[in-house]
């Protein structure tokens, strides 16, 4: 069992940055890819960046590259997403992802990640 807590979310002005984190539970964390997704109020779902369990092997949707980076720390159990250059379309609420798979299928196979948290709120003014 992972427990997944994110914070760092927060209102911020476009052009500006924030740094999401997310703590893991377990003594397990470095065996798992972890992703980033994000949902605004009346969309679905969508995948925003992903990292292998190694840290060698990152993904990132095509709306968000060059801007925002992915990244882990295995001996604090905690994976991070810095976010530069932010738009108002980047406003949504932002959920760490766990799973026993690689950072690629991640990106493509969301429903079948075993591990979500509650989500951190991003809202990005004009």
């Amino acid at each position: 069992q992972v427990q997944l807590v994110e914070s760092g979310g927060g209102l911020v002005q476009a052009g500006g940055s924030l740094r999401l984190s997310c703590a893991a539970s377990g003594r397990t964390f470095s065996t798992y890819a972890m992703g980033w997704f994000r949902q605004a109020p009346g969309k679905e779902r969508e995948f925003v960046a992903a990292i292998s369990w190694s840290g060698g092997s990152t993904v990132y949707a095509v709306s968000v590259k060059g801007r925002f980076t992915i990244s882990r720390n295995n001996a604090k159990n905690t994976v991070y997403l810095q976010m530069n250059s932010l738009k108002p379309e980047d406003t949504a609420l932002y959920y760490c992802a766990a799973d026993r798979t690689t950072a690629q299928a991640m990106a493509v196979r969301s429903h079948e990640i075993d591990y979500w948290g509650q989500g951190t709120q991003v809202t990005v003014s004009s």
